[in-house]
């Protein structure tokens, strides 16, 4: 992320495992891994982690697409359009950071990030 921020510049933003809700959950090998970046430029949004999906990463599933949603209907909607013949990697629910999350992959291996912040403006 950093090299990203040299090539376009803006605002990044890392946490790591270590010092977040989910430390507990994670081997001590993990802590000192990237959980959430964000690199941000004039509505430009690059966001990464270095958490891997089960099954490990391989080429193919090492990126996914990420959609922050307006509204509950409309993440709710997008989610199971998306979701269906496809895998539900982490279902929607409230996460740490105040926002309703999941994970899918749909039918054709594609993976998703749905995001909706409850308390945007």
């Amino acid at each position: 992320m950093t090299f990203y921020k040299e090539c376009i510049g803006g605002e990044l933003s890392l946490q790591t495992i270590e010092g977040s809700p989910i430390e507990a959950e994670c081997a001590e090998a993990m802590k000192d891994k990237i959980l959430h970046s964000s690199l941000s430029k004039n509505g430009l949004l690059v966001m990464a982690t270095d958490c891997g999906i089960p099954g490990g990463v391989v080429r193919g599933n090492n990126i996914a697409l990420s959609v922050n949603c307006s509204s509950e209907e409309e993440i709710n909607t997008f989610y199971n359009k998306l979701s269906a013949d496809g895998v539900i990697i982490d279902p929607l629910k409230t996460q740490f950071w105040g926002a309703i999350f999941g994970v899918i992959t749909d039918k054709f291996g594609i993976r998703w990030m749905f995001n909706y912040d409850k308390n945007q403006k």
